[in-house]
């Protein structure tokens, strides 16, 4: 293109992608003038006047209006400076999409009444202290009637949902299928009545033991070792693989300790046992109860919120470590 031709309007418009009247309703607002024109009074435009409409199209593609466009052209403001205005309200317009879309798809799914629809939108644009409150409420309630262990109370508030500031769909979703699951009375009820159980019946007294929550937490740092071995691929029969496998064992042995007894002796035929413990693990891991129980749910919905995927234990590269330490010799 020659920076000294001038091209009319026709040229102007296959160059640029804007209709003629387009290019000629930008020069009657005072956006884009001509650069000359014919005695006829055709317009014509030169390379300059040419590269200006072309980023006037793509700024209104973009949403900037016309007195932001001509502020530009005139020097008056910057493109980053536009560029950071139009963001602002690009991420407020996508808050609000997400948040209609996240109503609309639960009306869909559940076939809502009109007061349900205002309260799951009330929900998408609760703040967070009153998100806290439905949720310690929801635990209040549950440890209400009994006195579960401190430490397991301590562990079932922790596990709360955080929605972010900018939250997807997706987040919204669970978040209102959440706020509804904690407020409804029979979701209390029965949580209340299976968290009851585990703790008080069968070996839920010794699971929920001070020492045996004691010994768990003791297990953490054992544990995340085999979870960092399996994701970093350590062969099952290496040097660092028997280490962590003689750690587990030495942590479980000391788990049956009384002060009349040491513990399990460690042989291979122990180590054989916990492996196969290993596997049964990793199915059970594998078959979670269908449908989720309301608590499986909750937490299911928790880690949609926080859109974070809890690690899986490693059960099967475990159990190999403790095979392959029983056959080098316990």
């Amino acid at each position: 293109m020659d920076d000294s031709e001038l091209y009319p309007i026709g040229d102007v418009a296959r160059r640029t992608g804007l209709n003629v009247s387009a290019i000629r309703y930008y020069a009657d607002a005072g956006v884009v003038a001509p650069t000359a024109g014919t005695p006829a009074g055709h317009r014509l435009y030169d390379v300059s006047a040419i590269a200006r409409l072309e980023l006037v199209r793509t700024l209104r593609e973009l949403g900037g209006s016309l007195d932001d466009i001509r502020r530009v052209l005139a020097g008056e403001a910057t493109l980053r400076e536009l560029a950071a205005t139009h963001l602002a309200l690009l991420t407020e317009q996508e808050a609000r999409m997400r948040t209609r879309r996240a109503v609309l798809s639960a009306i869909v799914r559940q076939d809502s009444t009109a007061e349900q629809v205002t309260l799951m939108h009330r929900l998408v644009g609760m703040p967070d202290e009153e998100r806290d409150r439905l949720i310690d409420d929801f635990w209040a309630e549950v440890s209400t009637g009994w006195e579960p262990p401190e430490r397991m109370v301590e562990w079932w508030r922790a596990a709360r949902p955080e929605l972010p500031d900018h939250p997807t769909a997706a987040q919204l979703e669970a978040w209102i299928e959440l706020a509804d699951l904690l407020r409804d009375a029979g979701t209390r009820q029965a949580v209340r009545r299976e968290l009851h159980e585990v703790c008080t019946t069968g070996a839920g007294p010794l699971m929920t033991s001070a020492p045996m929550l004691d010994a768990l937490d003791a297990a953490t740092p054992i544990g995340q070792a085999v979870i960092d071995a399996a994701r970093d691929r350590v062969p099952p029969d290496s040097p660092e693989a028997r280490e962590i496998a003689d750690r587990w064992i030495g942590w479980l042995t000391a788990l049956f300790a009384t002060p009349d007894s040491p513990g399990m002796p460690d042989t291979p035929e122990f180590r054989i046992q916990s492996a196969d413990h290993m596997l049964a693990g990793a199915e059970w891991d594998r078959t979670p109860p269908d449908p989720p129980g309301p608590l499986d749910r909750y937490m299911e919905l928790v880690t949609a919120v926080n859109d974070t995927e809890p690690e899986q234990f490693p059960y099967e590269w475990l159990a190999a470590a403790l095979r392959a330490s029983a056959g080098a010799g316990a």
